[in-house]
């Protein structure tokens, strides 16, 4: 039997505005951490005469970790007072990026972003947050909104670290995202609302229940499912669009290529307005009709290669529609089980990231054979299994709607 939703819900909603915006930005700057270090690959590698390959480990420490961290660390959200906890993950993320700033070799600057990645788990305790602090009716859209704040904080990090680093230097970057997460981990611990005290669980137990729901609910494997395919086809998109853009006949710099890729802020629109879609009622066939749009933006970008314009409408598009079944997605586990929500948010992160590293690693497979039209294919492919997976298991999802 799944929990009743409101079992653990406070005795009224305690989500204003004000706290809405706050969760929103401090989702942002959380989860922006993961991605700081991403245009700044090449200028580490020569600071520290290392080659271009072995700094994109760094990316991929810093995953490793924040994987990590999802599976062992965001659980606790389900136990412990998370007044304390998120606000101490974000200062830890502060501890780590200031190490990295100050990193005087390439295998400490490695070190330290690991440890980044395991903090910036802070990010992910926030939406099980929302969830037990808004009312069934609000739920939707303030995790929408909140989850808007982490889409924003992703693309505006990537953006902005270039233009930090032309002032400041790579390691300037560093700090000033140190002091956003400082400033931020203040605010969260004066914002967030005392909670009731809830059971302790073995931290064993704790782990071991993420399974077990995935394990025992339909409606959970469904949605990982289909939450891994599509973010399989945003991951894979995004790393052959780097691919496209940085060829002929566009041969755009990271920071023209960086500046394309803020015209996905409209995926975070889409993602505000996709809960008030779920408070609606309309969230299974939003999504059905999500991944309609999403099989167009990919016939759109195949057959408009060689024109800026035509990708810039299919970024947009494809963004809005991807992250319009994501929060759908998200919101559908949510209201599942009350007390387990922390839990099932890991299960939902960790897949969509098995997820997006398949996408990554077919684009990379793909590109040198077959190219954009090659890879747009593959994608292609992949929703079509997605929209299996919807149509298979739409009744189900209808009536953990309802």
């Amino acid at each position: 039997m799944l929990a009743s939703t409101t079992a653990a819900q406070p005795a009224r909603a305690t989500m204003t505005p004000l706290l809405t915006l706050l969760f929103a930005i401090a989702g942002g700057i959380a989860v922006g951490n993961l991605y700081w270090s991403q245009p700044l690959l090449a200028v580490i590698a020569e600071d520290f005469g290392v080659t271009e390959t072995s700094a994109g480990l760094l990316v991929t420490v810093t995953q490793l970790g924040y994987a990590t961290g999802i599976l062992l660390i965001v659980p606790l959200g389900d136990t412990l007072n998370r007044r304390k906890l998120i606000p101490a993950a974000m200062f830890l993320s502060a501890v780590a990026l200031v190490g990295a700033a100050l990193s005087p070799s390439y295998p400490l600057l490695m070190t330290a972003l690991l440890a980044l990645g395991l903090a910036t788990t802070a990010g992910q305790m926030i939406t099980p947050l929302v969830g037990d602090l808004a009312a069934p009716e609000q739920r939707g859209r303030v995790v929408g909104t909140v989850v808007s704040g982490m889409l924003s904080g992703i693309l505006l990090s990537r953006a902005l670290s270039g233009l930090i680093a032309d002032v400041l230097g790579w390691r300037g970057v560093f700090c000033v995202a140190a002091l956003a997460a400082v400033v931020m981990a203040v605010c969260m611990r004066r914002g967030i609302p005392e909670e009731p005290a809830r059971p302790g669980v073995p931290y064993g137990h704790l782990l071991w229940s993420i399974y077990d729901s995935v394990r025992t609910h339909a409606v959970v494997r469904g949605t990982l499912l289909l939450g891994a395919c599509v973010f399989a086809v945003f991951s894979m998109f995004w790393t052959a669009l780097t691919f496209l853009l940085s060829s002929a006949p566009y041969n755009y710099s990271l920071a023209q290529i960086g500046l394309v890729g803020l015209a996905g802020l409209a995926g975070a629109a889409a993602a505000k307005n996709a809960g008030r879609l779920h408070d609606g009622g309309l969230s299974v066939k939003a999504q059905g009709v999500a991944l309609v749009v999403t099989l167009g933006s990919l016939g759109l970008a195949g057959a408009g290669a060689h024109s800026i314009v035509v990708i810039l409408i299919a970024v947009v598009v494809l963004d809005g529609a991807i992250q319009t079944i994501n929060v759908l997605n998200q919101l559908r586990l949510l209201n599942l089980d009350a007390e387990r929500r922390s839990r099932i948010n890991s299960a939902f992160v960790t897949s969509n990231f098995i997820g997006g590293a398949i996408g990554s690693a077919l684009a990379g497979a793909v590109w040198p054979v077959a190219g954009w039209t090659g890879v747009m294919a593959v994608a292609a492919g992949m929703i079509g299994i997605a929209c299996v997976v919807w149509i298979a298991r739409r009744q189900t999802f209808e009536v953990s709607a309802g």
